[in-house]
């Protein structure tokens, strides 16, 4: 793609800057003040790439933050329209005619109602008019109009994965559908429109009361064949188009427009003979525009004298009733008009829920495919299928009353088992096909995603068909978790175990979706699932797997503790390690399984000082209600987060283990033996998910123990493990975690390098792309550690961008990235900036770790910047060994050598022991014993000492503290130091009393 060279209108001159068109889009429509997620919907790519581009525009553009963005952004033209947000809205076909007073009222009533639904029977015309409401009311809406066509809906529960789909959006992890649409638009100013609620009327009743109670400032515009039943709901009952009268009519004009387009325009004093035709309809539109279809070949008398037939209709009723048999009236003549060939593919092509393509419907016909394509385009001209271009070639789809008539008609020829049966077919062909990922993947499974749900709905009530609809939903869970819509993927393994025709096919599902609902951070569910899965096991026989399905349910209330909204009684998990001990045998797989599980509950015994499980946890509460010192391990430890903290971002299970390091010297070479062994064990099997799991566990033990560096590598010895493992969900959700301990252990040896390469793959993880502020949150402490600025700040972006759409969590481990983001706002001395940050990083709480941990480290580094030594001493004035349960051991070394630079600059008495004393602890750590050495260096007035921690710095790849030592250093040095600094977006250093 090449660059935009000066974009705008206005004189903005951005000649100099490399834009892509992409980029140029994204711009403009930053400029009108889209989200991420509208942009996205506007330019048909992910919200990730969205944020993507604005990373990518801030760097190039070299601005702090969005708004400065949007002020870049360029100017429309002077004769362009105003710039009201565009409604994202499907482009009608055909002219919108008359309803003017209908027009009004429905617009008035979404002023003044939350949820208004235009209720009336089929083929009156309600979406046209919501369309045209909603495209005429879109400037009142700030945030924009957003149209979702819930006709492909066929299950209840997929209506606010619909929703997401049209507002651009995601699942995020430890959220359902609803709750990520709600945190969307929690704030937001805009006009939902809901086309056809009425197939899943109860999903969208669901949706509708949890969005509106969520969304204050939101409107939905809803169009059913009957009322919704939801709360401040104001029903508008939608007429017929008027009829002739002495002012005109609605219905005259649309048979005669529908009839010009096709080539025959009709004189005006025809209208009399229109008018009794559109009585007979009775002014319904689907039934007007199928008769002027018509018109070319029967003309006006034809068309009478067949409407003056009997027609198949019901008698009795009321005015609604007749309508529909108006409808009924007009599609019955219009099907008698077809060949009996165009009649038979009229009814078997409505199998299909979404727009399908001639090759689909020859497929599920079973015709030659060039007929199909003739009978298709003859069952357009008479307007009973809509046509359209996509990227993969001509769509057919018939309207939904056509549709559901077209059923009918397959139930009354005794067609709709075999066709059903045949659609059901080439939806297993279509899920098959889609098992390789390629380029274009995303697309194609769109396409079909909705017949896949549709054949499955109908396929599942099949007892003859119970074998095919296992291996649909088995599919179709895996395509759904490879499209990111985790929630249907762990509903789809559930189904598929349902469907399941013995318990160790069910087994093998639940153990699925028990991966599933880690990945989605739903450890109730983790743990519902896989004992279901051991239950299975155990019927099928199978007590070996029932044994490492206990042990796995025991081992993930320590892992995954937080993901709990209620965590299992401790005995109950003592209990289920008991029941797996005996159910292994002397099988290996189950006894490493077993052998995890203890290592990890023996590291918890000792972290926890003999503490069990708390009876609940939820962000940043404890695993134990007390811990060393008497404090909740969760509340007071580390970054307020718990063992379990690994599925949260990545953080590493020994994250809170250093409360006891130091008074639990016995148990320590014990715990790391037991992880060792379980390690050994599981490795025999072959099976690297189990050895993932015991690689967490000694991971933990060894970061308990003090050993930093053992720890990192045992982290990078799993990323190698899990990388060459096959994917699948279980797989992603280790190596998820496992790049998070990754960034987290080579922070804490001193590996900058390393831990970008982690915490980059971590952000660019598609699981994650919907929760940007997990994503990225290693990244940004990273590159704040590393001092790169401006890499900080565009990070910044995606981070608050993704937080605020999840609803502004206020979840503990966040605050590290905040503090980070502050502290580098505060070396650029933008103050305004680094106090919104700190007002940010104020709504998680009083946060142990900001006080003793991350937050001392971030104040330090800034208050030594500005050339308060004895400031950034006192605040950190704790001795090390007297907040090592404050500290945990990822800051432990900077704490030391931070600590140990301000002694020395402060002119503190004790800095020479303080050398000696930081020199032991943070060897091997190329970052931490830089910064000890460039202190005793500063102390002994040894400039050639002091360049060089400057090598090792740069060699460290801190490029930040490598030009720090040199304006230090003085003199030339340190002209060249500030000009580094100035390259990485950092201001200049305040002087320091203490110079070479």
């Amino acid at each position: 793609m090449g660059s935009t060279q000066g974009i705008g209108h206005t004189g903005t001159v951005l000649a100099a800057v490399d834009i892509s068109p992409r980029e140029a889009e994204v711009l403009e429509l930053i400029g009108a003040h889209l989200s991420n997620a509208e942009i996205g919907a506007r330019l048909c790519i992910s919200v990730r790439t969205v944020e993507s581009h604005v990373s990518s525009l801030l760097r190039k553009l070299d601005v702090p933050d969005r708004r400065a963005l949007a002020q870049r952004a360029p100017e429309p033209a002077a004769d362009a329209a105003p710039s009201h947000r565009a409604p994202v809205l499907p482009s009608l076909l055909t002219s919108f005619i008359g309803r003017a007073d209908e027009r009004a009222e429905l617009a008035e009533l979404i002023r003044t109602h939350r949820q208004v639904t235009a209720a009336g029977p089929g083929g009156v015309g309600k979406t046209r008019l919501a369309l045209a409401v909603a495209a005429q009311a879109a400037g009142e809406y700030s945030d924009g109009v957003w149209f979702v066509d819930l006709v492909p809906v066929t299950d209840p529960g997929m209506v606010a994965t619909a929703v997401a789909g049209a507002l651009g959006l995601g699942e995020q992890p430890g959220r359902d559908m609803t709750e990520s649409v709600a945190a969307a638009l929690a704030d937001r100013h805009a006009l939902l429109v809901l086309d056809n609620c009425e197939q899943v009327a109860d999903g969208v009743a669901l949706f509708l009361e949890r969005l509106l109670a969520a969304c204050p400032r939101v409107t939905v515009l809803a169009t059913s064949r009957a009322r919704l039943m939801v709360p401040f709901e104001r029903v508008y009952a939608v007429p017929p188009l008027s009829l002739p009268t002495d002012g005109g009519s609605d219905a005259v004009t649309l048979f005669m427009e529908r009839a010009a387009a096709v080539g025959w325009p009709l004189d005006p004093g025809l209208r009399d003979q229109i008018a009794a035709i559109c009585e007979r309809l009775d002014g319904m539109a689907l039934a007007i525009e199928l008769a002027a279809a018509r018109y070319p070949t029967l003309g006006l008398d034809g068309i009478t004298a067949a409407l003056s037939h009997p027609l198949r209709m019901l008698t009795g009723g009321s005015r609604a009733d007749q309508r529909h048999r108006s409808v009924r009236a007009a599609l019955d003549w219009s099907h008698a008009l077809l060949e009996p060939a165009d009649r038979a593919l009229l009814r078997r092509v409505s199998v299909f829920a979404a727009p399908f393509t001639a090759g689909a419907a020859a497929e599920v016909t079973g015709d030659e495919e060039g007929l199909v394509i003739d009978g298709l385009a003859r069952l357009a001209e008479q307007s009973l299928l809509v046509v359209s271009a996509s990227p993969g070639g001509t769509e057919y789809r018939a309207l939904e009353t056509i549709r559901q008539y077209g059923t009918e008609r397959l139930t009354e020829a005794g067609e709709l088992a075999g066709i059903r049966s045949r659609h059901l077919r080439w939806c297993l062909a279509k899920a098959a096909g889609l098992a390789v990922v390629r380029e274009d993947w995303r697309a194609r499974f769109d396409l079909v995603a909705n017949d896949l749900r549709a054949a499955l709905a109908w396929a599942a009530d099949q007892p003859e068909l119970r074998a095919e609809a296992y291996d649909l939903a088995r599919h179709l869970a895996g395509l759904a978790f490879t499209r990111n819509l985790v929630g249907e993927s762990q509903r789809r393994h559930e189904q598929a175990a349902a469907l399941a025709d013995d318990p160790a096919s069910a087994a093998q599902a639940l153990r699925h979706a028990s991966v599933v609902a880690g990945c989605r951070m739903r450890g109730d569910d983790m743990f519902r699932l896989r004992r279901a899965a051991a239950d299975a096991a155990r019927r099928s026989g199978d007590t070996a797997g029932a044994a490492a399905d206990l042990a796995a349910v025991a081992t993930a209330t320590f892992r995954f503790a937080t993901t709990f909204v209620r965590l299992p009684a401790p005995g109950e998990v003592l209990a289920l390690m008991d029941e797996a001990r005996e159910l292994a045998g002397d099988d290996p797989a189950a006894l490493a399984a077993v052998a995890t599980a203890e290592a990890g509950w023996t590291l918890h015994a000792a972290v926890t000082g003999g503490q069990v499980l708390g009876d609940a946890a939820t962000d940043g509460q404890a695993l134990g209600d007390a811990v060393t010192g008497g404090q909740a391990l969760g509340d007071t430890a580390t970054d307020g987060q718990t063992l379990g903290g690994t599925a949260r971002g990545g953080a590493l299970l020994g994250d809170v283990v250093g409360a006891g390091r130091g008074e639990s010297d016995d148990s320590a070479p014990e715990t790391i033996a037991r992880a060792e062994r379980a390690v050994q064990l599981t490795h025999r099997t072959g099976d690297p998910l189990a050895e993932s799991t015991a690689l967490d566990v000694l991971t933990g033990a060894l970061s308990w123990a003090g050993d930093t560096y053992a720890a990192a590598a045992t982290t990078q010895r799993r990323i190698t493990l899990l990388t060459s493992a096959p994917t699948t969900p279980a797989t992603t959700h280790e190596l998820i975690e496992a790049l998070g301990e990754a960034a987290e252990a080579s922070l804490g040896s001193g590996d900058l390098p390393a831990a970008r390469q982690w915490a980059r793959r971590l952000a660019e993880h598609p699981l994650l792309a919907e929760v940007g502020h997990r994503a990225t949150n290693w990244l940004l402490v990273t590159d704040a550690l590393a001092g790169n600025a401006d890499q900080v700040v565009a990070g910044s972006v995606r981070f608050l961008d993704a937080w605020h759409r999840a609803g502004s969590p206020a979840q503990s481990y966040l605050g590290r990235a905040m503090a980070a983001v502050a502290m580098i706002h505060g070396l650029r001395d933008d103050h305004d900036a680094r106090r919104e940050w700190q007002e940010v990083l104020t709504q998680l709480g009083t946060l142990p770790g900001h006080a003793y941990g991350y937050g001392a480290i971030f104040d330090a580094m800034l208050l030594l910047h500005r050339g308060q030594a004895a400031e950034a001493l006192e605040r950190m004035a704790p001795e090390p060994r007297q907040v090592w349960k404050w500290v945990t051991w990822i800051w432990h070394h900077w704490y030391v050598a931070l600590r140990t630079e301000a002694a020395v600059l402060a002119g503190n008495p004790g800095a020479r022991d303080s050398l000696t004393e930081a020199r032991t602890i943070v060897a091997g750590n190329p970052v931490a014993g830089a910064i000890v050495e460039r202190a005793a260096a500063l102390l002994d007035g040894d400039e050639q000492a002091l360049l060089a921690t400057a090598n090792a710095f740069e060699t460290a790849g801190c490029r930040y503290q490598s030009a720090r030592t040199m304006v230090l250093a003085g003199g030339d040095h340190a002209e060249r130091g500030l000009a580094v600094l100035a390259e990485l977006g950092v201001a200049p250093m305040a002087p320091h009393r203490r110079r070479v």
